[in-house]
This record gives C-alpha cells, sequence and structure tokens, in this order.
C-alpha cells in the first residue's frame, strides 16, 4: 500500500507547533517548506555569524507523511485542536510508493568530474581515476553535493587561487565541499562556518572522510580573523547583506570569491562590494556567475 504525503499552507507561527502536533497524533513525519519557494517572494533563511535569526516562512507549506491506513482528517484534527486552530486547515493528497529510499538518494549521485585533477565523489562510490584529488562526500541534510553550477564554479575558482600553505575560509560551508577542496588543494588552515548546524555536522563529518583538518563552526560561535582567501556560496540576498562581515574576513591582498549570483545581479552586488573589495566576473555556467577580486 502507498503511504500519504499530505500538504497544507499556513504562516510562521504556527507551523512548527503543527508540525509537532501532528507528529504527536502518529505522523510519520512533518516538515516546513517555503511556498513562494522558486518565486520572487522567495524568503532565504540566513544570519551574519555570531547573531540568532528567528526562522520560518511567513507562507510556510506544511508536508506530512502519514500511514497508508491513517485517517487523514482525524490526525489534522486533533493536530489543529492542539494548538488551538479552530479549523482542519484545507490539504492536497498524493499517493507515495514504498520504495528502497537509501538506494534512491544514493543513485541520484555519482561521481562528478571538475577537472582532470579533481573529482567529487559519493562516500558509496569508487573513484573512477585514484590518482585524482578525490573530494569523498556524504552531502546528508547540507547542501553542497557540487552537482550545482555554483558549486562547481567555485571548486575551479579555488583550483586556480589557492596556493600551497594559504589561509582559506568558506562562509556558509553547508557539506563543507569548498573547505575540504581548499585543503586538499594545498591550502595550510581551513576554517567554515554555517547558520545550519546539521551544516556544520555534515562538514566536519565530511573534513574527517578526506583526512582533512577543519573548523568549522555555526552563527553561534563568531568567527574571527582575516584570511588569503575567501569564498561564499550563498544566496545574492545574504551576500548583500553580509557584504561587510565577509570583506571584514579578507585581509589587505587576500582573495574574495562570491557565487551563487545569477547574470542580472552581477552589477548591483559588484556596485555594493565596490567600497570594500573591487570585484569582476571571473567565470560563468549556466545563468550563474562567480565574482572574485582583490582586497586592496
Amino acid at each position: 500500500m502507498a503511504w500519504q504525503n499530505i500538504c497544507f499552507l499556513t504562516d510562521a507561527s504556527h507551523a512548527e507547533p503543527m508540525c509537532d502536533a501532528l507528529l504527536e497524533a502518529g505522523a510519520l513525519s512533518a516538515s516546513i517548506e517555503d511556498a513562494d519557494a522558486g518565486t520572487p517572494d522567495e524568503q532565504p533563511q540566513f544570519g551574519e555569524p555570531g547573531s540568532v535569526n528567528t526562522p520560518g516562512w511567513m507562507h510556510s507549506k506544511v508536508v506530512v507523511l502519514l500511514e497508508p491506513d491513517a485517517d487523514i482528517a482525524g490526525v489534522l484534527g486533533e493536530a489543529a485542536r492542539a494548538i488551538g486552530l479552530p479549523d482542519v486547515p484545507a490539504y492536497t493528497v498524493e499517493a507515495v510508493a514504498e520504495q528502497n529510499w537509501v538506494q534512491l538518494t544514493q543513485s541520484q549521485f555519482d561521481p562528478i568530474h571538475v577537472s582532470e585533477r579533481l573529482w567529487i565523489v559519493p562516500s558509496w562510490h569508487e573513484s573512477p581515476d585514484p590518482a585524482a584529488i578525490n573530494l569523498i562526500l556524504d552531502p546528508g541534510m547540507a547542501f553542497g553535493t557540487g552537482s550545482h553550477p555554483t558549486t562547481r564554479l567555485c571548486l575551479e575558482w579555488l583550483e586556480r587561487h589557492v596556493t600551497a600553505g594559504c589561509s582559506v575560509l568558506d562562509y556558509g560551508c553547508g557539506s563543507g565541499i569548498l573547505a575540504i577542496a581548499a585543503a586538499r588543494l594545498g591550502a595550510g588552515s581551513v576554517a567554515g562556518v554555517d547558520i545550519d548546524p546539521q551544516a556544520v555536522e555534515a562538514a566536519r563529518a565530511n573534513a574527517e572522510r578526506n583526512g582533512v583538518a577543519a573548523l568549522f563552526a555555526d552563527s553561534a560561535e563568531p568567527v574571527a580573523g582575516e584570511y588569503d582567501v575567501v569564498v561564499a556560496n550563498i544566496l545574492s540576498n545574504p551576500l548583500r547583506v553580509l557584504a561587510p562581515a565577509i570583506c571584514a574576513h579578507v585581509r589587505p591582498g587576500g582573495r574574495l570569491a562570491l557565487s551563487g549570483i545569477l547574470r542580472e545581479q552581477v552589477d548591483e552586488i559588484i556596485a555594493i562590494y565596490a567600497q570594500w573589495i573591487p570585484l569582476q566576473v571571473a567565470d560563468t555556467r549556466e545563468d550563474w556567475v562567480c565574482l572574485s577580486g582583490i582586497r586592496p
């Protein structure tokens, strides 16, 4: 029998309590997504390391997985009453066939040939080229499998600019792939920071898997110091807001690379960063751009 996947809309104040109540009422899982994802109203969740943001989306989508024979209206009604909602929210139902989820997930990630000497290899795969620099990766819950154009742009940029013994900061490290690549390419001290504790956990595990000594911290642990190389592969909105903090970590004469930027956003990002670091287009892939510059 197929499981039942239920979706409904709510707001930030009710989304998390509703998920907790649904789990108490017998749901197998309950998660929250941005109902405006992929639209101009998408609301990224970000914050400067060292600060605490209130999480959640004003327009939230709750996704619930129930047993095949679960009483949908009954479960939703019990959860709604538990948090003081007078009515069961309008919802949609989709059947989810039983599958080997581990096998299905792993089948989506194959080794990625970044360059002649650099491969990204999921932890469950054999390396296609044992003589290459192989980044063994288990993305877990964090962004950064190496397949996205922005990650590829940053990896290629690091390969061109990391020098032996230099210091590197990966600002918004996700799975840790950029910091780990920098270390494997010869960097000395390597650090990464992310607002998501699960990303930090995944990055630490990936670094250990690759035999890399790197310091990863979340937003509760402020990052200090200047670095020879800083790379930030995040969305354009946080790049705008965090420009002073990001630039402050680049030493005079050091290099900065930014990605997560669409072509139409390039001029604005360059203008924002111009007061600290002059940037120019380093490379493009599809509609994505990598900007880089040297701090005077």
